[in-house]
């Protein structure tokens, strides 16, 4: 059910950008990139994105988010299975104070996606959340929400643009629970409402 409420939602995000993206060829040829998100490639998530040029300060950013990674634990394998998959979309709007995909700019995004973590060891906390819990307890659901953000697009030089961006938001979660110490055997249902960063992105944008 959770699976199909998050597509239902993300094809709602895809469908409401494309009068904005549609529009935006019927002038004139205009230009859109192909990117990627080094910091979370990094983290073996597997990151791709397109940006359509809108006019000529707005830009659409549409970045999709996979991942699915699991490992035995040397502690205790049979009860403790650690876990980050995710699968997200997130969709921005950009306004460029220069000319699109240069220079300084300013974000509105919206934010999607399912979800199973647990059994990892984060000893942070961002305000609202303790990040802590994801080590004894694993949680499986879906989340929506949106925030803003800053960033600045470097031109290096033929069709190669380099992106810094951070962004803070809201996000809301609806999961269900179990403790590791229980069993294979979800608790219950619970949400959480988490405000903090949304994206940290160090990018390669490859322009058309």
């Amino acid at each position: 059910m959770k699976g199909k409420l998050f597509n239902f939602i993300s094809l709602v995000l895809l469908l409401s950008s494309l009068p904005a993206v549609i529009g935006s060829y019927s002038a004139s040829a205009q230009k859109f990139a192909v990117k990627t998100n080094l910091l979370y490639d990094a983290s073996a998530t597997v990151t791709a994105g397109v940006e359509f040029k809108l006019a000529d300060h707005w830009t659409l950013d549409i970045l999709g988010n996979w991942n699915s990674w699991s490992k035995a634990s040397d502690a205790d394998p049979k009860t403790v299975d650690p876990k980050w998959m995710q699968k997200t979309i997130q969709p921005q709007v950009r306004y460029f104070f220069k000319d699109a995909f240069k220079g300084h700019f300013v974000g509105l995004h919206a934010l999607t996606g399912t979800y199973t973590l647990g059994g990892t060891n984060l000893p942070f906390k961002v305000i609202l959340t303790d990040f802590r819990n994801f080590k004894n307890k694993n949680f499986m659901g879906w989340c929506v929400g949106g925030g803003v953000g800053y960033g600045y697009a470097i031109r290096l030089g033929g069709h190669w643009n380099l992106e810094l961006e951070a962004s803070v938001g809201y996000l809301y979660f609806d999961y269900d629970f179990k403790r590791y110490e229980n069993g294979n055997v979800y608790d219950g249902v619970n949400t959480h409402h988490y405000i903090g960063p949304t994206k940290l992105a160090i990018s390669i944008a490859y322009l058309f």
